[in-house]
Order: C-alpha cells, then structure tokens, then sequence
C-alpha cells in the first residue's frame, strides 16, 4: 500500500480487448480515489483505438508488430520520466520486457502462482494471491494493493456522436435491437465458437419476441462465414467486418442484450451497461465470464470439463481449458432461448 497519494502512476496492460476493458475499471478506480493524479497506460494499438479519449489519461502504445524497435519506442518516451508506481498488469515475456524500462520504485505484479513468463524478475512487489477470482477481480487486486478505495464499477468509454450515428440508425428503423457476435478469435485450439447453424435458431427465436439481430465481428474468414450464412437465413443486420470498435461499443449500448461466446465483445458489453447471454464450454465462465451477467450465462463447462477430461471444476486449476472442438456443441439452443427468456423476463 502506498504511503500517500500517487502523483504519477504507470499502468501496463498491452492486450486483449477484454482484458483491456478490465484494466479500464481498474484505472477509473483509481481515479475516483486520487482525481489528481497523472496516470500514463501502455496499451496496444488496437485497444488504444476503443480507449481514445478518455479525460486524465495519456496513452503510449506499444505496437507489437514493431519487433524489437517497439521497445526502444517505448524507452524515448519514458527517457527522463519517473513514476511513483507501475501497476504491471500484463504477465507475458512480450510485456515483461517493458517493466525495466519503466522508472518507478514500486513496480507492482501479480503474484508468483499468476506471475506468467516470470514476471516476478522484472517487478519487485507482488499483489495478494487471488485464488478461483474472476479476471476482473484479479486485476482490481493492483487497485486495492495501492491502497485505493472500492468505488462503484465504471468503464464510461468514450463514443463520439459519428460513431455513434450507426447504432442510432439502426435503433430508428428497428426499435429493439440484440446483437449476435457469433465468433471468438481465432487463434489455434481456441474452439470457443457456437455452431453457426444454432445462431440461426437463436436468431429466429428473438425476432419472435420482437428483437431485431444485429450480427458484428471482424473481418477474419470465419467471422465473414458465419455473417453470411446467419443472415442468409433471417432479416439480420450483417455488420460483421463494417464496423471501428467505437461504433460496435455504441451498437452493444444500444442493444438490450449481447449474446456472444467467450470473447473481447462479451467485456465490451459489460462495459456498455448491456447484460450478455454468454456461451461457454471450453472456458470457465467464474473466471472469464461477462462479469455483471454471469447469471445469464449458458453453462456447459463443468459437463464439458467431466467429458473429455474426465474431472469436476473443483478438480483442475483454475482457468483450466478444455481444448476439444466438439465441446461448444454440448450448448443447446435451448440452453440460450431458456438465458434469453431469463433475462427479458427481468427487464
């Protein structure tokens, strides 16, 4: 715990999107408890483009795709700066890297079970240990280890009124909106996505309650895939690749909900103020769920965890993955109706 008010505080967390928006809750914890201080985030290039133009932060980005002179970018901006506290909130060899070059008496990481990568070389204070927490609670332990009061949850992302225009016109010409990110990224052995042909169920099910879709995603093949053959079966909107990340935040702010697989969008919606019918099988949601909604998760982890693993939650480390790409079948369409009619029904 620090000794007094921070006039300078260095947060570290480069990626993903949705850890991104946990780091955000964090650094608006801390600026409800100190207004005063100057807090500095590196961030990566494409969470820095969803975090711009938040008051009271200035944001240098680390852009991976640089290699080495990505980090001798970084070290010309902090030549002759100092801070009173890093919060190294990012544990990979990639971020780890960054931490000496940070000039601060008290750089602040995870503790040694979560310290990846080694990351307790490059820091010397750790936090707590966090044991079965959500990623959300595990990164608001760098808050609380700096002595920073518990506040109330926000994110208040910044959307200017250009990126907010598609949401609205969308809003005008169907009242009622749920969006469908249907796809997780891809990345190898993620196996994180429903199967397409379920989403067209999900879909028909909400246009009869009156809900028009919206699909979003990126421009990868698969999320293309997926676009097209959803909305080729119903009265969607396919904005899958047509959209920044400031205007698919104001398109899940304008949603009454968000259903989506374990993913950046799941977080993004949290941070909107939109409940989200989450779908999770490989993944525990008790630690990577959407953190205000996991009520309304579709849960088929511990079936999944006792099928091909053979174990019970209580039985695997925390965070355990089950890497098999028949598990996500193992969510029914009725398993998602059932959280959709839950959630409506407390509207």
């Amino acid at each position: 715990m620090l000794a007094s008010q921070p006039d300078t505080i260095c947060v570290v967390r480069l990626s993903a999107i949705g850890d991104t928006c946990h780091a955000l809750a964090v650094v608006r914890r801390l600026q409800d408890n100190w207004p005063g201080s100057k807090i500095t985030w590196i961030i990566g290039r494409t969470e820095a483009a969803l975090m711009a133009g938040i008051e009271g932060v200035e944001f240098i980005i680390f852009d991976k795709s640089a290699g080495l002179s990505a980090y001798r970018d970084i070290r010309r901006q902090l030549k002759g700066r100092s801070f009173d506290v890093a919060l190294c909130m990012h544990a990979s060899m990639r971020a780890n890297i960054l931490y000496p070059l940070i000039d601060s008496p008290l750089r602040l990481g995870f503790d040694k079970s979560r310290a990846r990568d080694f990351q307790w070389l490059f820091t010397n204070k750790r936090i707590p240990v966090g044991e079965r927490e959500h990623a959300m609670e595990a990164m608001m332990g760098f808050a609380t280890a700096t002595g920073a009061q518990e506040t109330p949850l926000r994110w208040d992302i910044p959307v200017g009124d250009e990126d907010r225009a598609i949401a609205d016109d969308l809003a005008s010409q169907h009242g009622r909106l749920a969006v469908i990110s249907p796809c997780t990224s891809n990345r190898a052995r993620n196996f994180r996505n429903w199967p397409a042909d379920r989403f067209v169920h999900i879909a028909h099910f909400l246009e009869q309650r009156g809900l028009h879709v919206v699909l979003t995603g990126g421009p990868t093949d698969v999320e293309q895939r997926y676009g097209t053959e959803i909305a080729a079966a119903c009265r969607a909107t396919n904005l899958i690749g047509k959209t920044s990340l400031k205007q698919l935040i104001a398109v899940f702010a304008a949603a009454e909900l968000v259903i989506c697989p374990d993913s950046g969008p799941a977080h993004m919606a949290t941070a909107a103020g939109v409940p989200v019918v989450g779908l999770y099988a490989t993944s525990n949601p008790d630690r990577t769920g959407p953190y205000l909604s996991r009520q309304w998760v579709a849960n088929r982890y511990p079936d999944a965890l006792r099928q091909y693993l053979g174990f019970d939650v209580d039985e695997v480390r925390w965070g355990q993955r089950v890497r098999n790409p028949d598990a996500m079948a193992m969510i029914s369409v009725d398993d998602v109706a059932q959280k959709i009619d839950d959630l409506l029904s407390e509207a």
